[in-house]
């Protein structure tokens, strides 16, 4: 017989680290922000404006699944509401339960939520993955509850598809004046100086290894002021202060588990370009990037992403997945375009969310194209 037990503080999960960490390897699209030791870190630096409300579910005392939500208070234009949802703020692209059996555990969480006081306005599940045909687990767990579930899209993301191809291939894919752009920029940088590419990507301490190179990462950090990053005020840049700790945090955590990649590109011994990712079972993540804006002309940032691709090939990766954001030069290499989708429900007697959901309405109507007037007959 299953049954779930909820757990409401992060030292309290600790007991189920070993079962999470089971579970992990058999978790579809899972990455380093699935690991417990993520959330750990994510909880002690932002947990503390939340409510923790993770999901443990067992059949038989054997876990099967774990669900970790949260909640969230967001400000919205009818006010303060509170959000269930995950504890990923957008640091990622995809999120949902810990384990293989996904419909099982999140339909059981589902009924268990449905049975506790309300502490939450409405549900919005983001960052979660749906099949081709649409069969969307959280819509149907939240179905079989009577809640009504609405989909919708949330995040485009580039890819670039490494499996199954070679970096010829990859080239012969390109467009022809991508091509000549691309060793143009080359040979534009080489004039400067010598060109070096430097790719950081450590086993895990478990396999005598772990070593974040706290050398290259302070040359990410050097490289991100002189970007654009520099002087952003929106608080998730590499150089922020308002997540500076939390990202050396995860970079030692990721670099201890074996899950951190990194490029550099020099010149002349100088750091121009980093890409920053976390990497997990060949799937790489592009966190931050950026490049000196002395050398902008010079296409610094391009060349380093290309030299990276290239060695993602010979490394036998699976994919690169740039994140999301629609910038111009991500169309240029990606190969697919991924999206997620957010599953979201708004209780009927609740005011405030329903609020929320005719203001979702409205701008999705403002949103449509028109269409054009026909033409009256002579």
């Amino acid at each position: 017989m299953a049954d779930v037990v909820e757990i409401n503080d992060i030292e309290q999960l600790e007991q189920y680290r070993l079962a999470w960490n089971a579970l992990l390897p058999r978790t579809p699209k899972a990455s380093f922000f699935h690991s417990f030791d993520w959330l750990k870190l994510y909880w002690k630096h932002f947990g503390e404006s939340q409510t923790l409300r993770v999901l443990v579910v067992r059949s038989q005392d054997t876990v099967i699944g774990i669900v970790p939500f949260c909640i969230k208070r967001e400000s919205y234009s009818v006010g303060t509401v509170r959000v269930l949802t995950y504890p990923l703020s957008d640091w990622g692209m995809w999120y949902g339960p810990i384990g293989p059996n996904q419909a099982a555990t999140l339909h059981m969480a589902m009924k268990h939520l449905s049975k506790t006081p309300r502490d939450w306005d409405m549900v919005d599940l983001r960052w979660t993955a749906v099949p081709k045909e649409k069969h969307c687990t959280s819509a149907k767990a939240l179905e079989a509850v009577d809640w009504q579930p609405q989909l919708s899209a949330y995040q485009h993301g580039a890819l670039i598809r490494i499996a199954g191809s070679d970096y010829e291939q990859y080239l012969a894919s390109r467009s022809k004046k991508w091509r000549h752009e691309s060793r143009r920029q080359v040979r534009v940088l080489a004039r400067h100086g010598e060109v070096t590419f430097e790719r950081h990507r450590p086993d895990a301490a478990s396999q005598g290894d772990g070593n974040p190179r706290w050398d290259l990462y302070e040359d990410c950090l050097r490289i991100s002021q002189k970007s654009w990053q520099g002087k952003s005020t929106t608080g998730n840049t590499l150089c922020h202060e308002h997540v500076r700790d939390f990202l050396q945090d995860s970079h030692a955590m990721a670099a201890k588990h074996g899950m951190l990649d990194l490029a550099i590109l020099k010149l002349d011994g100088v750091p121009i370009a980093f890409q920053y990712n976390y990497h997990y079972q060949g799937e790489i993540f592009g966190l931050r990037m950026g490049y000196d804006r002395d050398y902008t002309k010079q296409g610094a940032g391009k060349v380093l992403l290309t030299w990276m691709i290239e060695d993602s090939f010979q490394r036998n990766d699976v994919s690169i997945n740039l994140g999301g954001g629609d910038y111009q030069y991500k169309h240029r290499y990606q190969t697919h375009v991924e999206t997620s989708y957010r599953v979201m429900c708004f209780p009927h007697l609740a005011w405030r969310p329903q609020g929320v959901r005719l203001t979702r309405w409205f701008k999705q109507q403002l949103a449509k194209p028109k269409q054009p007037e026909k033409a009256t007959p002579a």
